[in-house]
């Protein structure tokens, strides 16, 4: 009896714990309301603004710095690399402690699914159709709607060139780099998203003003219609009037800041280095060779052909891969892709090792995580000493950036977030500014303090960052302090190339 009494005794006190620890994660919404968003069914809101069913949100993970425990699978990676628009996407973007105050949310996005920009000699285009259809898989409930918006742009700003851009896809078969219905596809996805992250938030509420939305892209078609199709889906109610597209001359997004001789020079070892790893690897060389000889090709004239590019296209839109046009030649295969891909994940992992990516880096993403700095800390002074963001007219709350691949790489590794492999078609990195509930005591209150998240691709990834991997976090203070990455921004991160400021590490001189 005493035995059984103890027993129900220790069911008792357990549930009891099990429910205080349940309550307390629901008090900090590390148990998020949608963390996940299915692709159907939808409830489509008015001019793009979207409230989407989700599924119930999985366990939360970390992945950076991840350790290889085993070999990863060369084309499971490919498969990654092209987001299928129909995968469960998951989202923690929005969600802080309880009472936090969301100020301002910037976002840079690599461009959508594209058509191959090398095509392999002696073999046929690759059939991808680049018009847009509603009809046609992969699609979404707002294209259509979209695809009727877009033909309204001219009541929207535009800085040159960007106004002779096309703001859609469309041709039959896609041009060389050209943005696919796939790829329109991801981004709304990733925009309504968001929508649904921020909405409850009030970010840019329904009367938003356009200098609350910042918007700058590069002159590339792709990232001009992957930005266009992300605001589609975000923003509750697409006002072209309110919309100004701003032009980024250089891939790094570094405005008047991009002179920097000791970037280039980082970037010239880091090629050499690259050069030297792939020559070194034998298996690759051999593959190269059977692959020109099936095409009937040099294997130089090949190798300079990027087939790699063509190959990860047609596996992502479920083509057959590149045969030869004439004569007894045969086709390539799926094992030659896997060994390219293999020797691209042993050069990132080697990468991380040699330092010197990470050096070009720091330099080239400074002039854009300078402006990402000063942004947050406008917003910031912006929301006043005990008063609510001035979101009418105030600074901008919403930025987005439509970049490539060769932005989102260097920005991730100059945050210490370095990855052996490519980021994916319309990955995004996204940067939130927190503010914490005031505090009162004493003889009166205090201003709450600023903090901030940063996310990949819906990861939470913010004590994987250099500025904030050793902060500690306590129940007090869960957030990331805004005050580590402004000292990072303005000076911790130039140590990894002997320097204390941009002006030093470029040029070798003290500012």
């Amino acid at each position: 009896m005493l035995a059984r009494n103890r027993f129900l005794l220790l069911v008792v006190v357990g549930g009891a714990v099990l429910a205080i620890i349940s309550l307390s994660l629901q008090f900090w919404n590390l148990i998020p309301v949608a963390p996940t968003l299915e692709e159907l069914p939808f409830q489509v809101g008015g001019g793009g603004g979207v409230a989407a069913a989700a599924a119930p949100g999985k366990s939360r993970k970390r992945v950076f710095p991840a350790p290889r425990t085993q070999e990863p699978d060369p084309l499971s990676e490919a498969y990654s690399y092209c987001n299928t628009p129909n995968r469960t996407q998951q989202a923690w973007e929005g969600h802080s402690p309880a009472d936090y105050k969301l100020l301002s949310v910037q976002v840079m996005i690599r461009h959508g699914d594209r058509a191959p920009l090398y095509y392999i000699p002696k073999t046929k285009r690759p059939a991808i159709d680049c018009t847009l259809s509603a009809s046609r898989k992969p699609s979404h409930l707002l294209l259509d709607s979209f695809i009727r918006h877009m033909a309204q742009g001219g009541r929207g700003h535009w800085e040159s060139p960007l106004g002779s851009v096309h703001r859609l896809p469309n041709h039959s078969v896609c041009e060389m780099g050209e943005l696919t219905q796939t790829g329109v596809v991801q981004h709304l996805r990733n925009g309504q998203l968001l929508q649904q992250a921020y909405g409850r938030h009030r970010l840019l509420p329904p009367d938003w003003s356009p200098r609350q939305l910042w918007l700058e892209t590069t002159g590339r078609s792709r990232t001009l219609q992957s930005g266009l199709a992300f605001l589609y889906g975000f923003l509750p109610d697409f006002d072209w009037g309110k919309v100004t597209a701003r032009h980024q001359r250089s891939t790094l997004f570094c405005d008047a800041a991009c002179d920097c001789p000791a970037r280039n020079r980082h970037l010239e070892e880091e090629q050499r280095r690259q050069y030297r790893l792939r020559v070194g690897d034998a298996e690759l060389e051999r593959t190269y060779a059977d692959m020109a000889e099936t095409l009937g090709l040099p294997t130089r004239q090949l190798r300079a052909a990027n087939p790699i590019d063509s190959l990860l296209c047609q596996l992502c839109h479920n083509i057959p891969f590149p045969c030869a046009t004439a004569g007894a030649g045969g086709c390539l295969t799926m094992a030659q892709l896997a060994v390219i891909r293999r020797q691209q994940l042993d050069d990132g992992v080697d990468r991380r090792k040699a330092g010197l990516y990470h050096k070009y880096a720091v330099l080239a993403m400074y002039p854009y995580l300078n402006r990402t700095a000063a942004r947050m800390e406008r917003v910031v002074r912006d929301s006043g000493a005990g008063r609510q963001p001035r979101r009418a007219g105030g600074e901008e709350v919403f930025a987005l950036s439509s970049a490539h691949d060769v932005t989102v790489a260097p920005l991730l590794s100059a945050l210490g977030l370095e990855e052996p492999h490519l980021p994916r078609f319309a990955a995004r990195v996204v940067f939130e500014l927190w503010k914490s509930p005031k505090r009162r005591g004493g003889g009166g209150g205090k201003d709450g303090e600023p903090f901030i998240r940063l996310l990949y691709n819906g990861e939470d990834v913010t004590f994987h960052t250099s500025f904030c991997r050793s902060h500690e976090r306590h129940a007090r203070q869960p957030l990331c302090p805004l005050k580590n990455f402004l000292s990072f921004v303005r000076r911790d991160m130039f140590g990894a190339v002997n320097a204390t400021s941009y002006q030093e590490a470029c040029y070798g001189r003290r500012g």
